[in-house]
């Protein structure tokens, strides 16, 4: 698996003065992990050292020295050795390859033989950033470091947490300048990583050598250059970024080559002279340059330029010439190659007064505006990917900046409190989006959905309903419809226990009478089946059939029957 880059360069600069004074000692530490002993071997970081320990030795560092694959106690002395040497040096520079890590904001370089098991261990077995300035800080005139080191850790996604609020960031964490003159660079944006590219170097590793060691340029120009080389190799994914601040004057890693002077052109001198008095454009003029130069081609030309004033009647005002043919010099000779000294600047013209053809001829052609550079071919679909990671986008982008691309950008601007132009895609809102680390549009979820966190869930509908095309709860065809129950219209009388039948005489029954020995129903009833009747009158029982007496036994024993609630 191919490790991700994270390039950091912090360049700290302390009391750095001109070009020009680099001719003391310089020296530089290149050290280069890539054989750790418990995470993945990394490939690059050996042959990145190696890069840029040539770089500084084709750029006249006095002491280069090159280490690999060193562990924790080699790191901590070759730093300390180094800290010596840097005490006599007017230039010291650190360059470091390997995993980094971040700790509660503080940054530590990894060795080959740390495992980092728990939290805890990165103070025992990394070196942190501070112990690394401090072996440069003897130096007197310029301070480097240069720490290729914020890859994506492996380290970091098996440690241990002794705290869970201790804070383990992605790659290296942003560095302040600790003093006024102090610059420092990173080869992507503070929490961000950086690609390790396809060849053996990184884009980034190849960019620094490229410009860091170009003679009399300054370095916060010469990482803008950088800058530029990476975006254009990573698609504009990857950006170096730079803070601190320098003084007025330019500080190069190597000095400028010594400027070429005026003898290496023996014409020099003599043409500066025609063409001021060539601007000039008066016969006083040109006889004090024939004064001086009597002989020679720009003294033919002289007396040519001066010939036409005379003919032209303006003798020694210095009136504008004639509007003659103008004096051929084409064949003027061009100024060496290496022609550095300038002349002094044109006087401006007088509106009513034409340029002199003639001075037009002479004079050297302006150098050529050099072109903007061209923006990525890809840019919408770049800007309209960036637009849906900060939560702005919905839809896919093939490469063309259609509707979704314009509303997308729209709502940034809306919620960013920006004012780009939506119709078109551009390199700064794609800067702009790029440097948004969380989500700037709020979340928006469709029907029957509803925000959870980062994403979007479906709302389950109530038993017996599913969820229509609109995304609305609706019944189920296929349920039937439970029917509401229907108040009674009026309330029912509950039903009355029936008495169990009795086998009855056709005789009407008579009153029931109360008393003693007067009759009842149960009585009347018992005096019906064996025979007898009431006496209403009376209310006296007369047993035996109709009134002529009966069974007082079975009288007697069908009452007992009755009121036990038998028959």
């Amino acid at each position: 698996m191919a490790a991700f880059r994270y390039l950091c360069i912090v360049l700290v600069l302390i009391g750095a003065g001109s070009t020009a004074a680099w001719a003391d000692k310089r020296v530089a530490l290149i050290i280069g992990n890539s054989t750790y002993k418990t995470v993945a071997r990394l490939s690059n970081p050996a042959n990145d050292a190696k890069l840029v320990g040539d770089m500084f030795r084709s750029a006249g560092f006095e002491r280069v020295d090159v280490k690999l694959d060193l562990g924790v106690q080699e790191m901590r002395r070759t730093l300390r050795e180094f800290g010596a040497r840097a005490r006599e040096a007017e230039v010291a520079v650190i360059y470091y390859a390997g995993h980094g890590i971040e700790l509660d904001g503080v940054n530590y370089l990894i060795p080959t033989d740390a495992s980092l098991e728990a939290d805890s261990d990165v103070l025992d077995e990394a070196i942190a950033l501070e112990r690394v300035l401090f072996a440069i800080e003897p130096a007197r005139q310029l301070r480097l470091v240069v720490l290729d080191a914020c890859r994506d850790n492996p380290f970091a996604k098996t440690m241990k947490r002794s705290v869970a609020s201790r804070s383990i960031g992605r790659g290296l964490a942003k560095v302040e300048p600790p003093s006024p003159n102090t610059m420092i660079a990173f080869s992507a944006k503070a929490g961000s990583t950086a690609a390790d590219g396809d060849a053996s170097n990184s884009p980034f590793a190849t960019a620094l050598v490229t410009h860091l060691p170009k003679p009399g340029l300054d370095l916060r120009r010469a990482f803008g250059f950088v800058r530029d080389d990476v975006l254009k190799a990573t698609g504009y994914r990857q950006e170096p970024y730079v803070y601190g601040s320098l003084g007025g004057n330019d500080v190069a890693l190597v000095p400028a080559a010594p400027a070429a002077t005026a003898a290496m052109d023996p014409d020099a001198a003599m043409r500066r002279d025609y063409e001021l008095a060539e601007r000039i454009g008066s016969q006083a003029a040109f006889d004090a340059f024939l004064e001086k130069y009597p002989t020679g081609f720009y003294a033919s030309l002289a007396k040519a330029q001066r010939a036409k004033l005379s003919s032209a009647g303006t003798g020694a005002k210095g009136a504008e010439p004639a509007r003659d043919k103008p004096v051929e010099v084409a064949r003027a000779p061009e100024p060496p190659a290496t022609e550095v000294t300038r002349s002094p600047p044109e006087p401006a013209q007088r509106a009513d007064k034409p340029s002199d053809p003639t001075v037009v001829a002479a004079l050297p052609s302006p150098a050529e505006k050099p072109a903007a550079a061209a923006p990525p071919p890809d840019l919408p679909r770049l800007l309209a990917g960036e637009l849906r990671r900060v939560g702005c986008g919905t839809a896919d982008n093939a490469g063309s900046w259609d509707g979704h691309a314009r509303r997308a950008l729209e709502r940034f601007n809306q919620q960013a409190g920006t004012r780009f132009d939506i119709k078109v895609a551009s390199v700064d809102a794609l800067d702009a989006v790029k440097a948004r680390t969380s989500r700037v549009c709020p979340l928006v979820c469709g029907k029957g959905q509803r925000a959870e966190g980062e994403s979007c869930v479906t709302v389950s509908c109530p038993a017996g309903q599913i969820r229509d095309d609109d995304g609305d709860c609706v019944r189920r065809k296929d349920e039937p419809v439970a029917k509401r129950p229907e108040e009674p219209t009026r309330r029912e009388e509950p039903a009355r226990k029936k008495e169990p039948a009795v086998a009855m005489r056709s005789e009407p029954e008579t009153k029931r009478a109360s008393g003693g020995g007067r009759c009842t129903n149960i009585s009347q009833r018992c005096a019906i089946q064996i025979g007898g009747r009431c006496d209403a009158a009376t209310g006296k029982w007369e047993y035996g059939r109709n009134g002529a007496g009966g069974d007082t036994m079975s009288f007697n024993n069908c009452l007992s029957r009755m009121m036990a609630g038998g028959r």
